[in-house]
Formats: C-alpha cells, sequence, structure tokens
C-alpha cells in the first residue's frame, strides 16, 4: 500500500491498522475511520494519497459547512 518499507522518521516497522483521523474545517469538527500505516515505534500515521485527497475534500465540505451527509454525534463548546 505504501512506498515505505520502514517508518521515514525514526525507521520503525510499519502495520496496516485502520485508525481516527480527527479533520477540521472552519468551525466545524468530523471523525472518519480510515486505513493507515502506523509506525509501531513512534506512532507516525502515514496514509495513501486517495485518503489524503478524502481529507482535503471533506475539510472543504466542512468549511463550506456542507454538513447534510454527515452524521450528527454530540456538541462540543469552547470554554473562555
Amino acid at each position: 500500500m505504501m512506498p515505505f518499507e520502514k517508518c521515514p522518521v525514526c525507521g520503525g516497522e510499519l502495520i496496516e491498522k485502520k485508525v481516527t483521523k480527527l479533520l477540521r474545517g472552519g468551525v466545524n469538527i468530523a471523525s472518519i475511520s480510515v486505513p493507515a500505516e502506523v509506525c509501531l515505534s513512534c506512532g507516525e500515521r502515514l496514509y495513501s494519497q486517495e485518503t489524503v485527497r478524502r481529507f482535503a475534500a471533506l475539510r472543504a465540505k466542512l468549511k463550506r459547512g456542507e454538513t447534510q451527509d454527515f452524521q450528527v454525534l454530540g456538541q462540543s463548546f469552547e470554554i473562555v
């Protein structure tokens, strides 16, 4: 899946895992589960080009407030 045999950060072993990624766009945040190569030593995550493009598209939708296709999970608050 990935062009790396070892972690490019620390040289550790990579394994494929399903991970949860938080995406922010404007004032909106979404979580998505995606496959990634994860380093067993430092925890660095490597995503495919397709997944990175998907992140960008979803961030743009969040920024524009186009969330009608997303499932609402709750609310978030800022304490000032």
